[in-house]
């Protein structure tokens, strides 16, 4: 008989997935980085953790999608999901405004949205609306996203 591996009770191995990454907030997205910038050291400010790796000067805008983390809403969480994960794909970085930690955010999202009823995903560049969901899958689906982001 050949021995058993594993010991005691083995059986199929299974893989531990990790836990939550932490509290959920304003923070930067990068594929493949996990929101963390290059060999940054944690003194870095936030400013230059946002453009390093980026071929773009620092004084540029900053894409910010807004987001919420508390919504029973199916609806929403989907087109959250869908909005960073083409962004994720196109490798285009943005922050993502988490505008349930703070009334003044939801506030923000709709002041720059022209809308008191807007709800998320609100997508801006600096100082500029983009759109809402339906606009960024339009500019999607008429390959014109990087004129939609204000990003051309």
């Amino acid at each position: 008989m050949s021995p058993v591996r594993g010991g005691v009770g083995a059986g199929p191995r299974r893989r531990r997935m990790p836990g939550p990454a932490g509290p959920i907030g304003p923070r930067s997205h990068m594929p493949g980085g996990g929101g963390a910038a290059r060999s940054l050291p944690p003194s870095a400010p936030p400013s230059a953790r946002l453009s390093a790796g980026s071929g773009r000067d620092r004084s540029m805008s900053t894409l910010k999608v807004y987001s919420t983390s508390v919504t029973g809403s199916r609806e929403i969480k989907s087109q959250q999901s869908e909005v960073t994960r083409i962004l994720d794909g196109k490798n285009i970085k943005y922050e993502l405004v988490d505008i349930s930690q703070d009334n003044a955010l939801r506030e923000e999202m709709r002041a720059k949205a022209g809308n008191p009823k807007a709800i998320p995903p609100q997508i801006v560049n600096g100082d500029h609306y983009c759109g809402d969901y339906e606009l960024f899958v339009e500019a999607v689906e008429q390959n014109t996203l990087q004129e939609f982001l204000k990003l051309a």
